[in-house]
């Protein structure tokens, strides 16, 4: 993990839950940590790991992953065990 995307994961873990974070940034920090990203029809994405699974909209057509978004992905990485 290098340092783009330990202050990515260090913006998902902030409070207030900041919406302003694109979602490549969200998505390279997944892969990253071991992830499986299958793709879904038009923009929906399920995200695998542990036996924990996020499934889930890209956003589009803007980059940002909004609140609620991080807000998944978030609680996702808590049940896998990821915090900052």
């Amino acid at each position: 993990m290098n340092a783009k995307h330990t202050r990515t994961l260090s913006a998902i873990f902030a409070n207030p839950v900041d919406g302003a974070i694109e979602w490549a940034r969200i998505e390279a920090l997944l892969i990253v940590l071991g992830c499986k990203v299958v793709e879904g029809k038009g923009s929906a994405v399920s995200i695998h790991k542990d036996g924990y699974v996020l499934r889930l909209h890209r956003p589009h057509p803007r980059k940002e992953a909004l609140r609620y978004r991080v807000m998944n992905v978030r609680e996702f990485l808590s049940n896998i065990g990821v915090t900052p």
